[in-house]
């Protein structure tokens, strides 16, 4: 009788050993799993450090224009009041590194009346602008500037597919105050958000698309209809419309 117990003793200790080594190891390995999780945000990728332009350069030169300016961790456009890349320093901007399929997160605000935007998937062509070959996401005063009230439907207003597609709803901040803007592109799908909220949406590359841009300003430049170019890719670019405007805390993740 005593070796059954004892029997039976070693078979309840060898249970209790067998699951203290199991929670154990689920333990470790949800630690694991865990640690393995915890790094997915180095996958953002931080296009501006606050400090200077490393990574950025005029479109088409080498060099950073001289309006464009760093200002309490920003990078500012100094506008010269002559409209579009109207001074001889300005001139619009891009990141120097292409882009396919990302997730891209900003900070804007504008001065009173100001106006700006912000370009993707552009193609560098040599005599050509910057808009010509990239979809631009609108930043603008959407109270003062008269570009607020043209277009269609709104599709001009901060955010919008600039003069194709109109935000939203628009719940731009006024003139002053900083807003978060983002834009998804994923194989042709497109998505812009502003403060918080999906906006518009849009499909490159399709019969809609052709339709769309065949019924607008845009529909003699080849480069624009097949925006990214011939890899679908392309560079992130600021625009110097004159105004004074900020950008900042300019994040991308590549997306597989």
């Amino acid at each position: 009788m005593k070796k059954v117990i004892y029997l039976f003793g070693l078979f309840i200790l060898s249970g209790m050993i067998f699951m203290s080594c199991t929670n154990a190891s689920k333990k470790t390995s949800e630690s694991e799993a865990a640690t393995e999780v915890a790094p997915a945000e180095e996958e953002w990728i931080s296009l501006f450090n606050g400090e200077d332009f490393t990574g950025w350069r005029g479109y088409n030169r080498a060099d950073m224009p001289a309006a464009w300016t760093i200002e309490d961790g920003a990078i500012k456009i100094n506008g010269s009041g002559m409209g579009e890349a109207g001074a001889a320093d300005g001139g619009d901007i891009i990141f120097d590194r292409k882009f396919k399929n990302f997730e891209l997160t900003f900070e804007w605000k504008v001065s009173e009346g100001g106006n700006s935007g912000l370009f993707y998937l552009a193609q560098e062509v040599e005599g050509k602008p910057i808009y010509e070959s990239s979809p631009e996401y609108q930043v603008l005063d959407n109270e003062r500037h008269p570009d607020a009230r043209l277009g269609k439907d709104g599709n001009r207003q901060s955010a919008s597919l600039y003069d194709l597609v109109p935000a939203v709803p628009q719940n731009a901040k006024p003139a002053g105050e900083w807003n978060t803007g983002g834009v998804l592109v994923y194989k042709g799908t497109v998505v812009h958000s502003q403060n918080g909220e999906n906006v518009v949406e849009y499909h490159l590359w399709t019969d809609a698309w052709k339709e769309m841009v065949g019924n607008s300003k845009f529909k003699d430049w080849p480069n624009f209809l097949n925006a990214g170019g011939e890899n679908q890719e392309g560079f992130i670019g600021l625009q110097d419309h004159g105004d004074d405007v900020w950008f900042r805390n300019i994040k991308l993740k590549v997306l597989d």
